[in-house]
């Protein structure tokens, strides 16, 4: 009994949000179906992000490229070599973690400001080669005519099918967390220099983590194009890598899920206030600075304060800022 009550306390929300999930496009219109299949995507892009975030305790301002890379990649396989969808699904994961293990060798090598300055330089390398490169990319113009398959035409077979992605690349993300290797990433998140001392390669640990992130950027935008029909140079840009980290903290960088939730606080904001003003990003910026002023832990940390999470969970994601 007592095991079955700590299963229900761990994993009834995410229970719910699939259900909930599942029979979203029976009782909404296509076009809210497009809203929640672009929440999904988002949702694993933040998650994938908070990999670095959250649990190895480095800002990365240059998420955006291994998502970029994963969105191109499937382009470029789709529309010039005319590639099924499905194959190029796991060559983006490939592409976008070799990008990340390439840029990540110097990466990981600096901490604090200095890993995000890095990251967010090796973004705008990797944006500028895509926004010059006119006769493989389509430099500024794009790609266009990223078509998924007939079965994967309408918005809610292609709903369905990225919930599915979505779920199974989470599954995969939690357990990898759960795992010796994610409890880990919590200590080097936590005490860098303590973890050294006990005799863990922290360099090697922190590639790993990096490139499993990277990997999982590059499916999120593997499942971009054919949702967007096109890709564009902006999705790699420094802009676009604040939208993962706006999402987690928004949600709450230190709970599984909090990108997700971020996620959905991200893209109805976003529709709400851009029909009203142009000033986006101002708006966006002030909402952080809320955030990170009066609810450092996003929305689970208020959550985990009125003690709905499990205490398992509250052990594991404790602390209300990212390392020490």
């Amino acid at each position: 009994m007592e095991i079955k009550n700590t299963f229900f306390k761990k994993y009834w929300l995410p229970s719910i949000l699939f259900a909930v999930a599942f029979i979203l496009p029976l009782v909404i219109t296509q076009f809210w179906i497009h809203v929640f299949t672009e929440i999904l995507i988002l949702g694993l892009f933040a998650i994938a992000f908070n990999l670095i975030f959250g649990y190895m305790g480095q800002l990365s301002f240059g998420q955006a490229a291994y998502y970029g890379i994963g969105a191109y990649t499937t382009g470029l396989l789709m529309v010039k070599a005319n590639w099924p969808f499905l194959t190029t699904i796991p060559i983006s994961m490939i592409t976008a973690g070799l990008g990340a293990l390439i840029l990540g060798c110097f990466c990981v090598r600096l901490r604090g400001i200095y890993f995000a300055i890095l990251t967010m330089a090796f973004g705008q390398l990797v944006y500028f080669i895509i926004f010059q490169w006119y006769s493989f990319t389509g430099g500024d113009n794009g790609l266009q005519g990223i078509n998924p398959p007939p079965w994967l035409f309408g918005a809610t077979p292609y709903y369905y099918f990225t919930l599915i992605i979505v779920t199974i690349a989470s599954i995969i993300i939690y357990a990898i967390t759960e795992s010796p290797f994610g409890y880990t990433m919590r200590a080097i998140r936590d005490n860098t220099e303590r973890t050294e001392f006990i005799g863990i390669n922290v360099y090697r640990y922190m590639l790993i983590n990096f490139v499993i992130s990277g990997m999982f950027c590059g499916l999120a935008g593997a499942l971009w194009g054919p949702f967007n029909r096109s890709v564009a140079p902006d999705l790699c840009s420094w802009q676009h890598s604040g939208h993962p980290v706006f999402m987690a903290v928004m949600g709450g960088p230190h709970h599984f899920l909090g990108p997700m939730i971020g996620s959905v606080i991200f893209t109805f904001l976003n529709a709400f206030v851009t029909g009203f003003t142009e000033y986006w990003p101002l708006v966006s910026g002030i909402i952080i600075i809320i955030v990170v002023m009066f609810m450092p832990g996003g929305v689970f940390g208020i959550i985990k304060q009125k003690g709905y999470l499990s205490k398992k969970q509250a052990v594991n994601n404790t602390t209300n800022g990212v390392g020490h």
